[in-house]
């Protein structure tokens, strides 16, 4: 077994990585969407309480999107940075669609009529004069990506949007998007057991010179090893996911067990040790965790000044090889690919 590499876990500034071409931020990112959704009863309080926390920390990105809550994610996080806005950069997103009278609704629209109403309306909540990283949130599949882009780069000729990027996209939607303004980042899945992004995503990007933000670099928390899925409130969306249903639960959490067990002999917990791969991809590479509470975030920083040795890199791919996951990511694959 590979020998563990020596890290502090006290307070140390947080790397920084380049965001896009123009822009940069901490190595880890922040994602609110489970302080107002998804993740069962939220709280408000200590939800804001983590985004200051957060920012106090040295986390400089901050991830939403209009349809979070829906709608009362971007209000939130507006709140909590009242006097931390300058230290900074709010991402938002569009083009996915819900309704306040019906949280379970789901739709698509790209139309650049929607996203101009979309950032008008990101900017009210959120209390700016200008979103730093606007992203499309999924590819509406009838209105081409060109179309969507379009509208989206009329918004930095206008100065609400800084930049611009997309979120779960095939490579060839990528490129076309590209070809019509520089995409500073693509936002997707990427973690241990979610890794279909390095076949062709990730290779298109850095040809393109842009930024990977890895969402659930913790497998929604199934990777820390502290998910139980028994008991997930009614309302959490994680009860349906493939991957945490009783025929694939089994073999999945087999994997969880060897990557808790190459932690503790490394000196490390099992969230720092996923996180820590997932920042070792690459100086291009965000990851974006979603804790929503304050008794998380020093652990989960602490990976951004963990390095792995390519002797343990080796031997944590494979106890966890890339295809060993059993299950889809989402039940259905037409809401992730555009």
């Amino acid at each position: 077994m590979a020998e563990a590499v020596p890290y502090r876990s006290s307070v140390r500034p947080v790397p920084r990585r380049r965001l896009g071409r123009d822009l940069s931020c901490s190595a880890v990112g922040l994602g609110c969407m489970g302080m107002s959704d998804f993740y069962g009863v939220a709280d408000r309080a200590e939800s804001i309480r983590t985004i200051q926390a957060a920012v106090d920390a040295g986390i400089t990105l901050l991830d939403t999107a209009d349809v979070y809550g829906p709608f009362s994610n971007e209000r939130l996080l507006g709140e909590a940075l009242r006097g931390r806005r300058d230290r900074v950069l709010v991402s938002t997103k569009a083009g996915q669609l819900r309704r306040a009278d019906d949280p379970a609704y789901r739709g698509l629209d790209g139309s650049p009529e929607h996203i101009h109403r979309a950032c008008d309306a990101s900017l009210e909540r959120l209390g700016v004069e200008t979103i730093d990283l606007y992203l499309l949130h999924r590819v509406d599949r009838r209105v081409p990506v060109e179309d969507s882009i379009g509208a989206m780069a009329e918004l930095v000729t206008a100065g609400k949007v800084r930049s611009i990027g997309l979120s779960e996209v095939r490579a060839a939607t990528l490129r076309r998007a590209a070809a019509v303004h520089p995409v500073s980042v693509v936002q997707t899945e990427y973690s241990l057991w979610s890794r279909e992004v390095e076949d062709e995503v990730l290779p298109a990007l850095r040809e393109l010179g842009g930024s990977l933000i890895a969402y659930a670099p913790l497998g929604r928390g199934f990777l820390t090893g502290r998910l139980d899925i028994a008991k997930l409130s009614n309302d959490d969306y994680r009860r349906g996911l493939p991957r945490l249903l009783p025929e694939n639960l089994g073999r999945n959490e087999v994997l969880v067990r060897r990557l808790a067990r190459l932690a503790e002999a490394w000196g490390l917990t099992p969230a720092q040790l996923a996180l820590s791969w997932v920042l070792d991809r690459g100086d291009d590479v965000i990851a974006l965790m979603g804790t929503t509470r304050r008794s998380h975030l020093a652990e989960n920083l602490a990976a951004a000044a963990v390095t792995l040795t390519a002797a343990q890199t080796a031997e944590l791919e494979a106890a966890f090889p890339a295809d060993a996951a059993a299950g889809d990511r989402y039940a259905s694959r037409a809401t992730i690919d555009g």
